[in-house]
């Protein structure tokens, strides 16, 4: 399976990229083909321009600025999030991604005025995500990362694609044990996936 490993933080020694190692380590060492798409390493400008705006619904140019990234989109079969929650959101690099990559004729198409999901080459999708509070917190907040992945991301795949969340809560209090011991769990998605 070809997959596009979307990964978002900008410090290399973080937990999150420990995570993302991970991620990519086990998807190729169980056959998978990886297009490891780090937003920062790539310096990702995820601003949505004016003229991007204005020729959002032109299809003939509104992919003009992100070309490369929308090819990668659409040659992939799964699609990896890596990232960490802040604010209750996900990091703005990876908004922006969204923003500027998951277009109309892209992510979906307008059809008498409503958008239908297109993205039906990707065929499953995981999310490896970590949250500095606890899942009560996140909980009372409407978890948004959650709710936009399993909900409207579900939605612009292929209908009936295995979509799941793994997510690290409590990062402010870890453990090298509660770290190690969801760094098992990744691996063990990963090798399954």
């Amino acid at each position: 399976m070809n997959v596009l490993v979307l990964y978002a933080h900008p410090v290399e020694t973080s937990f999150n990229a420990a995570l993302h190692r991970l991620i990519v380590e086990r998807l190729k060492a169980n056959g998978h083909t990886v297009d490891d798409c780090d937003l920062y390493a790539e310096d990702f400008d995820p601003r949505l321009t004016r003229a991007e705006r204005l020729a959002y619904h032109d299809l003939d140019r509104n992919a003009d600025g992100v070309r490369p990234y929308v090819e990668r989109l659409r040659r992939a079969n799964a699609l990896v999030l890596s990232f960490p929650v802040w604010n209750y959101g996900y990091p703005a690099i990876l908004k922006g991604f969204f923003d500027r990559v998951f277009l109309p004729g892209v992510s979906f198409d307008m059809v008498d005025g409503k958008a239908q999901p297109s993205l039906h080459n990707i065929r499953k999708v995981a999310t490896v995500t970590t949250y500095g509070g606890d899942r009560l917190r996140a909980f009372l907040m409407g978890d948004p990362p959650r709710k936009l992945v399993n909900r409207l991301l579900r939605a612009t795949v292929k209908p009936g694609a295995p979509v799941s969340y793994l997510a690290h809560y409590s990062m402010n209090l870890s453990t090298d044990e509660s770290r190690a011991a969801f760094m098992r769990k990744v691996a063990a998605r990963m090798d399954a996936f």
